[in-house]
Formats: structure tokens, sequence, C-alpha cells
């Protein structure tokens, strides 16, 4: 060897008598934070009430870390701190992957024995692609392009203003059905369909479906549907290896405003009834059981999605169970959708984000299969762009993120085996509710379901309001000068008479269709007092309020620029020391301007004469942008 090559395959290691300096000792046991004094819960409850009292609260609830919990569904709240106090009562028994009771995911190595939790790391989730364009050639070159570029799956909407059921096999004449496993939406019609395109053929990909859900209908509709057929198609399904032909559609609850309580209770009842349906109609348990797959949504809030996907795979389980199931029949077969609730028309692109976040959530909560909705979804039906992004959303985090490598990566998490639990009670609690009114078809025939959703969203809708939940783009950052994408509307396949549907930004983007037909922009004139540094920050915010609503908002010193701004509407600006001295005086001089309604940014406790209003965070944004919109004559401004 030379000496280059010496020197190159580096230092020789030390004898093994060599002395190591004692700066290079290597303790024999490694604590965290080892050199720091160990800190006590008690110690920092101390600190949080003393943090929480500067702030003006003074009665304080035992324990102190109640005052900052937040409500993510009815009984259920996350705290602002977990340790291992919180998971010492959880249940032990939460299995590993691929095994009961299935909290750790249905799926175990891509290379082990099947339903075992040896083998290697799985090797993704089925990336699944919906599509629901009526022209047929369109459809196919969407989904000619999906297939070629990551997607492994499709989710085809049949029926009327999508794809024709008649034309099913002329849309899917180019896919290899053998590779891409195909689930139709569409009732009867469209299971009839696929199943004739597909007769006596065996060799078809697994993880398809006929997406028979009457009972989602009967949901959607408010018309009650027949069971009694579903066990013959089950029959023809179970012709084709792993096609199932119901699907249990969990998401109607969610649009209609479900929390995840609501929408894993409801899911839970639905699939019993159909168990009962199929097994009354001859087939075995473990028959039944593989006929269903269950979909849900997948929202933004990412560790409330991943304990609602856990959850729900130990509450089937559970049901499983005590119906005398086969262990690996109880295995529950997920299809995570991201949200329609939380989708916008406004700001459309920041969809982007927040399904990047939901489909992060689903992929981390275990979901067998993923479909991301294009960010402009809530507009109509999307383009060429739009679906690529969604894809290639799903893409990175399988191939760039290596999200897929890691079996239920958030186990052992004190907080999200926590929230898991208690989703888990709470939405057990509610499954067995509706099943002593009779089941689910008798529970929203009665209005049970109906009623307990809008409760939820009632809780919902009051934090929307006073923006403690944030929309961004909508209620907050609002962007007036957007210009919005066209597309072609897609075909509405729930008309109406059942539950409802709901989006978080409804309201507020009502307010901006009304601001927009105005013609020339409404305007809200802030009068600011003192220099930038003093009135800037409650300018900011009243300007970031009044925007929401689709108002202008100029500004300017004192009263002298409410006439140019072309309103009768203004808002005060400035500190509360300023306030005292001159908001009552400039109240005065902006009505003898010709404001008819004069707004002050901060506390109704400030009392200012001559204010007709407060804004300051925590108001109700809306009832604001109601009234301000009422005085400025605008249509619609009432809900």
């Amino acid at each position: 060897m030379s000496s280059t090559d010496q020197h190159s395959s580096g230092p020789a290691p030390a004898s093994a008598d060599a002395t190591v300096p004692s700066e290079h000792e290597v303790p024999a046991d490694l604590g965290l934070a080892a050199e720091f004094p160990a800190v006590t819960r008690d110690e920092w409850r101390d600190l949080v009430a003393g943090v929480l009292r500067k702030a003006g609260r003074e009665d304080l609830p035992e324990p102190v870390e109640d005052a900052l919990r937040r409500p993510v569904a009815p009984g259920v709240t996350v705290a602002p701190l977990y340790t291992a106090e919180d998971a010492a009562d959880l249940p032990t028994a939460v299995g590993v992957p691929g095994l009961p009771p299935f909290v750790r995911g249905a799926r175990a190595g891509a290379t082990g024995a099947a339903g075992g939790p040896d083998g290697d790391v799985p090797g993704g989730w089925d990336v699944r692609q919906r599509h629901a364009h009526p022209d047929v050639a369109a459809t196919k070159e969407a989904i000619a392009a999906d297939l070629e570029n990551g997607v492994t799956s499709l989710w085809l909407v049949v029926g009327e203003g999508a794809v024709p059921a008649d034309r099913l096999g002329d849309v899917l004449s180019d896919v290899y059905l053998d590779l891409a496993p195909v689930s139709v939406e569409g009732g009867e019609s469209a299971a009839t369909a696929f199943l004739d395109l597909v007769e006596g053929r065996d060799d078809l990909a697994p993880g398809g479906s006929l997406g028979l859900d009457p009972l989602g209908e009967h949901a959607a509709s408010g018309q009650a549907q027949d069971l009694g057929g579903l066990a013959d198609v089950a029959r023809r399904a179970a012709a084709h290896a792993d096609l199932r032909s119901v699907v249990v559609d969990a998401t109607v609850f969610h649009d209609a405003g479900a929390s995840a309580v609501e929408e894993l209770g409801c899911s839970l009842a639905s699939g019993v009834a159909y168990l009962r349906a199929l097994t009354e109609s001859g087939l075995s348990v473990d028959e039944a059981f593989g006929q269903l797959e269950f979909r849900y949504s997948a929202s933004a809030d990412q560790f409330t999605t991943i304990a609602a996907l856990r959850a729900a795979r130990r509450l089937w389980d559970r049901v499983g169970e005590v119906s005398g199931a086969a262990p690996q029949a109880r295995a529950q077969r997920q299809h995570a959708v991201t949200s329609s609730v939380m989708t916008t028309k406004r700001d459309p692109w920041v969809n982007m984000l927040r399904t990047t976040v939901a489909c992060f959530a689903a992929g981390v909560g275990g979901a067998d299969a993923v479909t991301v909705q294009p960010f402009d979804a809530a507009l109509g039906l999307p383009d060429s762009f739009s679906r690529r992004i969604a894809r290639n959303t799903q893409s990175l985090l399988v191939e760039e993120g290596h999200l897929a490598r890691v079996l239920d990566p958030a186990g052992g998490s004190w907080y999200v085996e926590s929230l898991t639990d208690e989703l888990s009670r709470a939405a057990w609690e509610w499954f067995t509710e509706i099943e002593r009114a009779g089941g689910l078809a008798a529970a929203l025939d009665s209005g049970l379901v109906r009623d307990r959703i809008a409760t939820a969203w009632d809780a919902r809708a009051e934090r929307l309001a006073t923006r403690a939940d944030a929309i961004t783009g909508v209620s907050e950052f609002p962007n007036l000068a957007e210009k919005l994408p066209e597309r072609q509307p897609a075909a509405d396949l729930h008309r109406g008479g059942g539950l409802p549907r709901v989006r978080a930004a409804q309201e507020y983007e009502a307010l901006r269709d009304a601001a927009d037909a105005a013609g020339e922009r409404p305007a809200v004139y802030l009068a600011t007092i003192g220099p930038i540094a003093r009135h800037t920050a409650r300018a900011s915010f009243a300007g970031n309020l009044f925007q929401a609503g689709g108002l202008a908002t100029p500004s300017g010193d004192g009263a002298e620029g409410v006439a140019d701004a072309g309103t009768t509407v203004a808002c005060i600006c400035g500190t509360d020391k300023d306030y005292a001295e001159a908001a009552a005086g400039l109240a005065a001089a902006l009505k003898d301007a010709g404001a008819t309604q004069v707004w002050l940014a901060g506390k109704p406790d400030l009392a200012v004469d001559g204010v007709d209003g407060y804004v300051y965070a925590g108001c109700d944004a809306l009832d604001v942008l109601r009234t301000v919109h009422a005085q400025l004559g605008l249509e619609g401004a009432q809900s």
C-alpha cells in the first residue's frame, strides 16, 4: 500500500490500552437534559398560572392547564401538555401494525407474511384520483395522465352530470384493470355497469369497490333506501378477488358539519347496518366484513385526523370481535379524502397547503388509500394543472418525504395515543346512542343525527365567526384584488332534502360575493389618530377584518378623508391613550363629515361617546361585517 493510500484510509484506531482523555469519556447512563435540574409538572403549572394572571385571568381552573384546553369535538378537548402520566391509564393492547386491534394500521410489512408484523416497511398507500367529468374524451385523457404520473387507482363518479354509465367501457378502454384498481360511485346503476364490464374476468387488481352506500344516500337526500339488494351485488362482486361492494361514506356526515366524533359514530352505525343486511341475506360474518370499505375525511387539523383514523380501526375491530368475525376480517379498509368543508372558493391556491397537511395526516394515520381533492374543487371541475398538483402532493410525501417508510409514526406519542382514546370513547358512546334509537336509518328519520351534527357545527361556526378558527385568505389576510380561475360547474349528485352541506368559509364568501356585486367596491374609512407607530397595529387589524367582508379600507388622519373615501362607515384606529384624549371628538367630526356609522378598534370597555360599535380580537367578525353591509345597503347582508 502506498503512503497516499495509507493517508486516505484515515487514522489507525487507538490501541485497547490507550488512555482516553477525560473529556471524551462516555458515562454509563445517558439522560436527556441530564445537566439541567428536573422540572415537575407542578412547577410548570405555577409558571402557566403566572402568565395567565399577567394576561388578566384571575379565576383559574384546577388544574390550571384546563384554561388552555381547546375543543376538537363534542366531549373531546386537547390539552397544552402531555406527559407519560397522561398515557398511564390508556389501553396497553394497541397491538402492532397488521394485527388486531389495528390501531397501528391494517397493513403490515410489504414483504412480510400476510397479516403479520414481520417484513419490510410498506411501499406507500394507494394514490387514488377522483374523476367526474361528463365528457368521455376529457376523462380518458385525464385518466391516462394520472396513471402515467403516479396515480395507482381510480375513483369514477358515474351518473347524470358525471361519467355516463353507458360509456363506462369507453372511459376505461385504455386502462389495464389488472394493474389499476377502480372504485365507482353512483349507486346500483354504476355498480351494475362496472360488473357488466368486468364479467368473466378474474384478473382485476385488488382494492376496487362498487361504491354502494344506500344509507349515505339516505343521509344526503332524506329519502329512505332499500338495503335488500346489497347481498346480490356482493355475490357478484365475490367473483372478483378483493372487489368490495359497499362503501361506508362518512364524508356525507363530515360535509354536513360533523366533528370527528359524529363522523366516526355514524360510520360505525352505517357499517353495522350493512353487516346485518348482508348476513341476513345469507353471507357469513367474515364475507360481510370483506365487502365493506370505509371513506373518511382528512382535514388540516392533522392530529385529529391521525387519531380519528386510528380510532376508527380500533372501533371497527371491536365491532368485529363482538360479531364473531375472524381477526383478519376485522381489519378496516380505509379511504381518506381531503375535506370539502375546509376547501375555499376564495384564494383557492391556499387549498394546496391545506390538502398537503391533510394528506400528510391521512398517510401518518394509516389510510389504505388517499384522495387529494384538487385546489379548485369548490369552484367546479378541476383542470389538468390542479389534478397534477393533487397527485404530485401525494407523490412528494411518499417518494421524497418517505412518509410511508415508517409504520404508524405517531404511535407512542402521549398526545396522539390520548387523543385516539378520547375519540374512541366519545364515538362509541355516540354509536351506541344511534343503536338505541333503532339504528342509523331510524336516527336519520327522527332527526337525531341532524340535530347532533347541527350542535357540533354551531360550536364550530361560533369559532369561525370570531376567527378563533382562522381561514387563511378568507377570514384572515384576504386578497381583494384576486382573480379567480374559471371552472366548468361540477354535477351535484346530492341535490338536497337530507343533511346540509357546509363549508367553513361559506359565510365570509357570501359577504365577499355581495361586496363584489356592488360594482364599485364598498369601503370602510379608517380614521387614524397620531403617528403611524401608534395607530398601525389597530389599523392593520381593522383593515384585515373589514377586508374579510370584501370591503376596501382607505385610511387617513382624522375625519378629513371620509368624504373622499365615498363611504358612510368609518373606524377609528389608535391607542387607548389617544382614544381617551381624542376619540369622542373624532367620532363627532366623522358624523359631521357624513359618516352614519362609526366603529372603534378596541374593546367595548373603552366606552367612547359617539361610537356605534367596536372591533377587537375575539369579536363576532361576521356580525360586524353583516352590520356594515346592511349600513352600506349591500344585498345579502343578513345570513
